[in-house]
């Protein structure tokens, strides 16, 4: 199977799998997630050799799944005994480079199509379970443990998801675990409603569905749900002092571009 073989949604995985190759590469990476350039390699072996195939612009989706990473690792050394839910995982290596211990129980779940991509490039693991579904369709939840603590990661899924389906999912989960971490990154109104001039998202007929310019609100959707804080992405230190001066000069131009810093927001939220 290739990227051919992905439709939609599913086709973002491959820029942002992308980032992280490239990322890879770098003297002092940011993630240096070797898995990354080995599944990039497969789904494409001539993606530098393409158009802006090296381009580093695609940084900032590195220092995103790094602030994800982190405070992944820190609940998990909280709760050593939590059970993970990484939705939309794509091919993307957050069980390899978090390397929980045996005793969590970390589950990947995204798009048929995408789990058996997965299967083909990814290797396996004990502990590791890969879910073969659509997120919105919650009879998953039927195959995960209850009773231990729970962590949901969503990394650039919630914003191709209506507010309707982002509802159920949240508080879905809060019900379904006695205690847990949720973290999500949403896109501000502005920029979902600006997602129809993407042409990235129109080549991929993947436009977002979503945007909240108050994403701490969302908390307000369970009695259980409160808000925690918020990870910088597009001006995150270490995109500014690990991405190449060419990146760094680009992104400093953009974010004094009213809206933008904060037009990706990545938020944490307990219960």
């Amino acid at each position: 199977m290739q990227d051919g073989d992905l439709v939609g949604v599913q086709r973002t995985l491959a820029p942002v799998l992308r980032a992280k190759a490239l990322d890879n590469r770098l003297t002092d990476p940011i993630l240096g997630d070797s898995y990354a350039e080995l599944a990039m390699r497969r789904l494409d072996p001539a993606y530098e050799s393409r158009r802006f195939g090296t381009s580093q612009i695609g940084l900032s989706a590195v220092a995103r799944a790094k602030a994800h990473d982190d405070w992944a690792r820190g609940f998990l050394a909280d709760h050593p005994d939590a059970v993970v839910l990484h939705l939309g995982c794509g091919l993307d290596a957050r069980v390899y480079r978090v390397d929980p211990p045996a005793t969590v129980d970390w589950y990947d779940l995204d798009y048929p199509s995408v789990i058996e991509l997965r299967r083909q490039i990814l290797p396996p693991r004990e502990h590791y379970t890969l879910i073969d579904s659509s997120v919105t369709d919650l009879t998953w939840l039927e195959r995960i443990p209850r009773g231990r603590p729970g962590l949901m990661i969503a990394e650039g899924l919630l914003p191709y998801l209506t507010e309707t389906e982002i509802r159920r999912l949240l508080t879905s989960v809060v019900d379904a675990f006695p205690t847990g971490q949720i973290q999500v990154d949403t896109v501000s109104v502005g920029a979902w409603r600006m997602s129809k001039w993407d042409p990235v998202g129109r080549r991929y007929n993947a436009l977002f569905r979503s945007g909240f310019d108050d994403p701490a609100a969302l908390a307000d959707w369970h009695p259980r749900l409160e808000y925690v804080d918020e990870a910088p992405m597009n001006d995150a230190p270490v995109l500014m002092s690990k991405a190449p001066v060419t990146v760094r000069r680009l992104y400093r131009l953009m974010n004094l571009i009213p809206g933008f810093t904060r037009s990706t927001r990545i938020v944490r939220f307990r219960f």
